[in-house]
């Protein structure tokens, strides 16, 4: 049975559709509908529950040099108070996670994906090994909100005492939320600026009520999963098991900018420097289609001869571009930005060209 979230009963008052997501019963949508959401998160504000996913706190002397051979970034160029993405990488350089580390005074405070939380903590306890750190998962104690969108600031700022105006985007600051303490990040996944929330999941009702009415006069909505994959679609941010895998590569997924070589030694590191070095087999692309049709996760991708050259990894109309766009994986000499393809949708290929990503952003 899927787990419910605190604010299960507050969204079913709000008329949401709930599903079921990597175990949690969430809101895909709102009666407003995940087009009016998407809209409203580009020019005024949404707010998200995002509690299915999952938080790890790392502590100890040997915290940084442990984090330094499980991820792939340079940790140790992490400023206090940053927020900064990595990758965790298998042997073979594919990806076991993709995630975000807060550097703050005391401990690294590190946010995993909903489906991965489980793996992710059992892989980073099995490297432990003779570091002198702590592991410890904190997910059902934490409860995680975003807020997104060109008014967060306005939103947030009233009810938050730590001044946001002079939080840079990726850095995170300890402080009181509608009376409530928690970790606040200028972080999020909508490509928009905007604040991700860890509080004390005791106070997430009074939090998301305080944030609902504080924004109303703002323009702000509850927006659901529907609405928050079509915006980071846009602005073309991975999704695990669709852009990034256990069979798909960092360089594939054309984030080798989160790769430091340099650091020194780290799980994955021969595997990813042999890819750098004579090019990955495949090369993420953005399209565009061009006669419509809505090219969906696993639709064979074809060249403008008809031969198979890949697939699509994640795809939808796109509000806020008026398109029908998606993302896909195909052989590096299709990539080129111009080039005429296909997908073949329910037996029927459907014109598409090879787009410059992201498809959006914020201005």
């Amino acid at each position: 049975m899927a787990n419910k979230t605190a604010l299960y009963d507050r969204h079913v008052a709000l008329g949401a559709r709930m599903v079921d997501f990597a175990g949690w019963l969430l809101p895909v949508q709102y009666p407003t509908g995940p087009k009016v959401e998407h809209r409203r998160v580009r020019e005024a504000a949404g707010l998200f529950d995002i509690d299915h996913m999952g938080q790890i706190v790392v502590s100890g002397p040997d915290a940084l040099p442990f984090l330094q051979h499980v991820m792939t970034a340079d940790v140790a160029r992490f400023g206090l108070g940053e927020a900064n993405y990595s990758l965790m990488c298998y042997a073979d350089g594919t990806v076991v996670d993709d995630v975000f580390i807060y550097r703050l005074p005391d401990r690294y405070f590190v946010a995993v994906n909903a489906s991965n939380n489980e793996k992710d903590t059992r892989w980073l306890a099995h490297h432990v090994g003779d570091w002198d750190v702590a592991v410890q998962n904190v997910s059902e104690e934490t409860y995680m909100l975003a807020l997104q969108g060109p008014r967060a600031e306005a939103i947030l700022q009233p009810l938050a005492e730590a001044d946001l105006a002079s939080l840079p985007r990726h850095h995170a600051v300890e402080t009181r939320v509608a009376g409530a303490s928690g970790l606040v990040g200028r972080t999020g996944y909508t490509g928009e600026d905007g604040f991700e929330l860890y509080l004390d999941a005791t106070q997430a009702a009074r939090v998301w009520d305080a944030l609902l009415a504080a924004g109303a006069p703002e323009g702000l909505v509850p927006a659901g999963l529907a609405a928050r994959d079509t915006l980071r679609l846009e602005a073309a941010l991975p999704l695990y098991g669709q852009e990034i895998s256990p069979s798909i590569t960092p360089f594939a997924a054309r984030l080798g900018w989160v790769v430091s070589f340099d650091k020194g030694p780290f799980v994955g590191r021969e595997a990813l420097l042999k890819e750098r070095l004579e090019g990955p087999a495949r090369r993420l692309i953005g399209l565009r289609m061009t006669e419509g049709g809505v090219a969906r996760h696993g639709y064979p991708i074809v060249s403008a001869e008809g031969e198979p050259i890949g697939e699509v990894t994640s795809g939808s109309y796109g509000p806020a571009v008026d398109a029908f766009i998606g993302l896909g994986l195909v052989a590096p000499e299709h990539a080129r930005t111009g080039t005429a393809i296909g997908v073949e949708i329910r037996g029927r290929v459907k014109p598409a060209v090879v787009v410059r990503l992201p498809f959006y952003k914020a201005s």
